[in-house]
């Protein structure tokens, strides 16, 4: 297939180009690199330090022969080259990614929320409107959240999207159909992700494109079979604050000698997958699209759920770290349960690659080798959901974390 990696230069996109091109596609990435500018406005850098987009593209087309063509397209602002590209390119399918990624971003400032909801809602609608005015038949596969669902529970499994309702009619009959799993977002980019949702239903009702969305869960990991194939392909390591996701942060502490960081009492439960089997899980809904007509395809792309606070006692039984709770920078409850199911990945075949020693100290060990790359200015989560979290932060003495517990 001609596959276009939107997005491609991430965190995410960056693997899953390489993962289809190693499978034999044609693959092209259309990326505004904004998130090496965010880098710079933030005035941190990746844990690992990844190489130039030429540098990682000549790179794998030594290792492989195989080139992976680079459009500098931002979708959000520049739709008559969006529109060229899809013209001239024709792919089959699009993975949608080129979107800002982080909730902490998103909360940041009126600035960082307006640009969130502008640049992620805005790429989304122009996408959809580009391949209507063209009449581009490409299987459109959308990188989602778990956070759309929120975080509480009923304590029933959360579904893959749709909830069966029955509605109780005058008559004292019921009629039954299904509707979205009510969204209920946590933060301004989930919000988004809720906004995407929606699109994709519309369109896939009124034009009858194929979308697949993707609800995804958090991504621990770093490098895949084909990254690792050559040191100038080597993925991004987020670590601070605002981009770094939970096991990533806490094995990186660890590995400095930083206390981990527990955002309140640690009872937040989260969904997880293993980066590897994020590339997998795309290349299995690329594989099995919707019929033009169906309504859109959406699969929960997790493996395991677990709370903060576990994973925290799991790193510093492995590393002897110690654990300290800081003020919880989210407006959310303190604990909640979390029930989801990924029946649908499990049935195309997708085995799970769930945490273990081995894969937890191969992320340790990418730590420790470039630990000396850590700001640890920027390890904190400063970034609050409310004026009076901010007031709370700014009391708290980050630097000089409290440490309430530890490995012996």
């Amino acid at each position: 297939m001609r596959i276009a990696v939107l997005g491609g230069d991430g965190f995410i996109g960056w693997p899953t180009a390489l993962h289809l091109s190693a499978r034999g596609h044609e693959v092209v990435i259309v990326d505004s690199l904004v998130r090496r500018q965010i880098d710079g406005e933030l005035d941190v850098q990746s844990l690992t330090p990844i190489t130039s987009p030429k540098e990682r593209r000549d790179a794998w087309k030594e290792v492989t022969g195989a080139w992976i063509e680079l459009v500098r397209l931002d979708l959000a602002t520049e739709y008559e080259q969006l529109k060229w590209f899809l013209e001239e390119w024709r792919p089959d399918a699009l993975v949608h990614l080129a979107e800002q990624r982080a909730a902490p971003y998103s909360m940041k400032t009126a600035r960082h929320k307006r640009y969130t909801v502008d640049n992620n809602t805005g790429a989304t609608h122009n996408l959809l409107c580009a391949l209507v005015e063209l009449g581009l038949d490409a299987h459109l596969v959308h990188i989602g959240t778990m956070g759309v669902y929120g975080y509480s529970s009923v304590g029933a499994p959360i579904p893959e999207g749709y909830l069966p309702v029955s509605i109780a009619l005058p008559d004292g009959e019921h009629a039954e159909q299904q509707i979205l799993y009510p969204a209920n977002p946590g933060s301004i980019y989930h919000m988004t992700k809720c906004l995407d949702q929606i699109l994709f239903a519309y369109y896939a009702k009124n034009d009858r494109l194929r979308i697949t969305d993707l609800h995804q869960g958090i991504v621990w990991g770093t490098n895949t079979p084909e990254t690792l194939r050559d040191e100038r392909l080597v993925n991004r390591f987020d670590y601070d604050g605002d981009y770094g996701t939970v096991l990533n942060r806490l094995l990186m502490q660890a590995a400095i000698g930083y206390p981990l960081t527990v955002h309140g009492t640690g009872g937040q439960t989260r969904a997880f997958i293993h980066i590897r089997d994020s590339v997998r899980c795309v290349e299995l809904a690329l594989m099995n699209p919707p019929a033009r007509g169906d309504r859109v395809k959406i699969f929960n792309q997790m493996t395991e759920t677990h709370r903060v606070r576990d994973l925290a006692e799991l790193v510093a039984q492995m590393t002897g770290a110690e654990i300290a709770h800081v003020t919880n920078p989210r407006n959310e409850a303190a604990e909640n349960e979390l029930v989801v199911k990924n029946d649908q990945f499990l049935a195309l075949g997708l085995e799970p690659t769930t945490l273990s020693e081995g894969l937890l100290a191969e992320i340790l060990e990418v730590s420790k080798r470039w630990a000396h790359r850590v700001d640890p200015r920027h390890i904190p989560c400063d970034s609050a959901w409310t004026k009076e979290i901010a007031r709370e932060l700014e009391r708290e003495q980050r630097p000089n974390l409290k440490v309430v517990g530890g490995a012996d």
